[in-house]
């Protein structure tokens, strides 16, 4: 992983996602390196900084220990890898539906540079306090989601808005399945002791 172009696309994309859309368009759709060199990195991040926030600084008077932590991590971290999967498929599978372009590569590609915005606006989990934030990389990402998909799926013009629509609901049912899943296996969270 090149952490330099890692940080260049990712400023491409929130700052001029049209433009890094097209060049993201030609590229070849090789899922293991966009993987290694985008997915895995930020769902780790994002995946740590929540477990960091969590374990250490907590919220309102509770956190979790340190291998529920981890344990949040570790699920985190395969959830994300799955979901973004698992979100190509779907991308893939309605496309003809709306006119557009069946071609997992696309789709694919897709899948995984859409939630960008999302990922790092995780980061500020590391503080739980300031979670509202996070909800703000996670409307950016439809706007991601909204400007590339329409660029590498090819739909129909006068479709183009259904089909994102469909995808982020498609999106919605898939998160609250990865939640209902995750949360058999989430510890539950401890007050925080004082010692003073």
């Amino acid at each position: 992983m090149d952490l330099a172009k890692l940080m260049a696309r990712v400023q491409r994309l929130l700052m001029s996602p049209a433009t890094e859309w097209d060049a993201i368009a030609g590229e070849p759709a090789d899922t293991q390196a966009i993987y290694m060199n985008h997915v895995g990195p930020l769902i780790l991040a994002a995946a740590l900084a929540g477990a960091i926030g969590m374990s250490l600084v907590g919220v309102m008077g509770f956190r979790i220990g340190l291998g529920s932590a981890l344990t949040q991590l570790v699920l985190n971290v395969v959830f994300g890898l799955v979901g973004v999967y698992v979100f190509g498929l779907i991308i893939n599978a309605l496309a003809p539906q709306f006119g557009g372009t069946s071609d997992m590569g696309q789709a694919f590609k897709v899948a995984a540079y859409s939630p960008t915005a999302a990922w790092v606006a995780q980061l500020v989990l590391i503080i739980p306090a300031l979670s509202i934030l996070a909800l703000l990389g996670a409307v950016y990402s439809l706007y991601l989601l909204y400007v590339g998909l329409p660029k590498l799926m090819k739909p129909a013009p006068d479709k183009a808005m259904i089909y994102t629509l469909a995808v982020i609901g498609a999106m919605i049912v898939i998160g609250i399945v990865i939640a209902a899943v995750s949360s058999a296996f989430m510890p539950a969270m401890t007050p925080m002791l004082r010692t003073y």
